[in-house]
């Protein structure tokens, strides 16, 4: 044999690659993740949505002059999310597409009501989205006494 009894910088080979793909994990894993929209803070609902294919994500959150409408990451107004949708249908997204609506807890019921209303008029499935809920803030809803 030629290699002497301890080689060295050969047994922390496999160390080293190991770390690199560790690494590489680490820098990949958020790419992993699919979201999409903007972040908000949902109110919380007890109800879980199953997973959809090829869902489009309108969020409303807070802004500076009043609330924002965002189509995906894009930030658009209620006209401009009208068009888009419009666009979309024209291009032949299927009649039982699915929208997601993510309303921040701060904004207003008038505006969701308005972004509600576009969707459903453009002929789009609705959704809201809500946050989890544990076990311990679960309540049950109490009948409306007349």
């Amino acid at each position: 044999m030629t290699l002497p009894e301890r080689p060295g910088l050969l047994h922390a080979v496999p160390v080293l690659n190991i770390f690199a793909l560790l690494w590489l994990l680490f820098l990949l894993s958020s790419s992993f993740l699919r979201q999409s929209g903007v972040t908000v803070e949902l109110p919380p609902s007890r109800f879980q949505l199953e997973r959809f294919q090829n869902t489009l994500v309108v969020t409303l959150g807070p802004g500076e002059s009043g609330p924002r409408i965002h189509f995906g990451r894009d930030a658009v107004s209620a006209v401009e999310l009208s068009a888009r949708l419009d666009q979309l249908r024209g291009e032949g997204a299927q009649a039982n597409s699915l929208v997601l609506l993510q309303t921040d807890t701060g904004t207003p019921v008038g505006i969701e009501r308005e972004v509600t209303e576009i969707v459903l008029g453009k002929g789009f499935r609705l959704a809201l989205v809500g946050a989890n809920v544990t076990g311990a803030e679960t309540t049950t809803p109490q009948p409306i006494e007349e």
